[in-house]
């Protein structure tokens, strides 16, 4: 069996580089998609920007307000329980 055929491209004067179409169809890339840029040891690795930035627990932590009694573990599923029905019923 022969090996895959290299895809190549060109860096332009301004800097930039054409993704070959394979490789966008294959990711589903479409123009004006945004991704990071990352220097790796054998060249430059290319990845989808995350849609929200990453976050810690303790960024969050509290950030909404609730009056009243902690809420059970059993009330909360319940409660997302309760929820996910009445979506589904919508449907």
């Amino acid at each position: 069996m022969p090996a895959p055929e290299k895809l190549t491209t060109t860096v332009s004067t301004k800097g930039q580089i054409i993704l070959p179409k394979a490789i966008r169809r294959a990711l589903s890339w479409e123009a004006g998609k945004k991704l990071v840029v990352e220097h790796a040891p054998e060249g430059v690795l290319l990845k989808p920007l995350p849609v929200f930035a990453r976050t810690r627990n303790k960024d969050v932590f509290g950030c909404l307000e609730f009056s009243g009694a902690p809420k059970t573990v059993a009330e909360m599923r319940a409660g997302v329980l309760a929820e996910a029905k009445r979506r589904h019923a919508r449907n």
